[in-house]
């Protein structure tokens, strides 16, 4: 017997996730994508989409009781079975939908442990996972017990902003207290304050189904994200060696805190920081979402799996009631170099290792992604690429040099 037609409705407020709607369309199902009124010429997968809806705004600006009335009148005439959210900031707006609609999948209070900083740590504290030591700032006397406390610097963080942006450095009681004021009543409940632990910043891309991580594969960035966000600069990130020492503990630490957050199905990235001090590894953040700036296509390069590609069939098998089965598995080692780029369309044609997998296809960026069977190669081709991207392709001159970090 035939599985039955399921009706998905699919949020993105960025463009991306083609390859998820694709491959949900090629499962034989019906696809609803509802993005930003900005993005409509965007080229989107629409060979693969049965209908798109637009909202006007972007981001935090989409009105909810507008996508709910827009939802319920599309759920007049048509079954829909589960609401996707593609991106960062439609986490909150599928969790919306489907508590109001009473649609299966991640509601509002889980929802908020992969997209609030602050619930994030508080949950992560409760579950004994190992966290840089935090402070809300709703109360005064708590502030400065932390102040007092914890040797500076700090960091005040957005509870939901996307990435390392909007993070503020401070690096005394005074000055802390000055940002805050800076703030204002209301901007304030939107921050926490948290120690700075310099250290290596690794992330953990994977897949989860019914509770369970069927796949992860662990990466550090050769930049930190806060660094790129805040000074310009290079992204770089590679996977390192399998069952070296630090790939097993962020991996179990990875398990540790999508259960504690009860994360059930689907695509899931996680990052955690190697502190420089004492050596112990702590969770920083974690989302309900492919890793963004191509890491997926990194990851696909290095496992051969397509985490796009696997997260649309695990909502497809739970849709549908089949069981999921994860491709093989390859374990190589791959690697991006990525950067903004002063041409809108710039030419790479020198880059042509071997190694050389992918080019990134976006205008005014330039990075490319590069495989091997030698994690050692991956870290010198970046090297090398980092440092003639700076050269001959970034935006501004970028001090100080790529350090080489093996």
């Amino acid at each position: 017997m035939e599985n039955p037609i399921k009706n998905f409705i699919c949020i993105s407020n960025y463009f991306k996730g083609n390859d998820f709607l694709i491959n949900l369309k090629k499962q034989g199902n019906r696809v609803y994508l509802i993005t930003s009124e900005k993005l409509r010429d965007k080229p989107w997968a629409f060979d693969y989409i049965d209908e798109i809806y637009f909202m006007p705004g972007q981001d935090v600006d989409w009105n909810l009781e507008d996508l709910l009335a827009g939802v319920a009148r599309l759920m007049r005439h048509k079954k829909i079975d589960a609401i996707i959210a593609l991106d960062d900031f439609d986490v909150e707006k599928a969790a919306y939908l489907r508590e109001n609609l009473r649609i299966d999948g991640m509601g509002q209070t889980t929802g908020r442990y992969f997209r609030d900083k602050l619930a994030m740590r508080m949950k992560a504290k409760d579950a004994g996972i190992p966290i840089p030591a935090f402070s809300s700032l709703f109360n005064d006397d708590e502030i400065n017990e932390f102040a007092d406390n914890i040797a500076p610097p700090w960091l005040l963080k957005p509870r939901s902003e996307a990435s390392a942006s909007g993070i503020i450095k401070v690096n005394s009681k005074e000055e802390l207290w000055q940002k805050i004021h800076g703030l204002g009543d209301t901007n304030r409940l939107k921050y926490l304050v948290e120690q700075f632990k310099p250290g290596s910043v690794y992330h953990c891309d994977g897949l989860n189904w019914k509770g369970k991580t069927v796949f992860s594969i662990t990466s550090q960035y050769l930049a930190t994200p806060m660094e790129i966000s805040q000074g310009g600069g290079i992204f770089r990130s590679a996977n390192i060696p399998y069952n070296s020492k630090d790939d097993k503990q962020i991996k179990k630490g990875n398990e540790q805190v999508l259960k504690a957050f009860g994360m059930m199905h689907g695509a899931n990235h996680t990052e955690f920081i190697k502190c420089n001090d004492d050596g112990k590894i702590y969770f920083l953040e974690t989302a309900s979402r492919v890793g963004g700036a191509h890491l997926a296509e990194m990851v696909d390069a290095a496992s051969g799996v397509n985490l796009w590609k696997e997260w649309a069939k695990i909502e497809d098998c739970l849709a549908k009631g089949k069981e999921y089965k994860l491709p093989e598995i390859k374990k190589e080692f791959a690697g991006i170099v990525l950067t903004l780029s002063k041409f809108e369309q710039p030419d790479l044609s020198d880059f042509d290792d071997s190694e050389v997998c992918f080019k990134v296809p976006l205008d005014h960026h330039a990075g490319l992604i590069v495989k091997c069977d030698s994690h050692a190669r991956v870290r010198e081709l970046l090297d090398d690429y980092a440092e003639r991207l700076i050269r001959d392709f970034a935006t501004v001159a970028q001090q100080p040099a790529v350090k080489k970090l093996h």
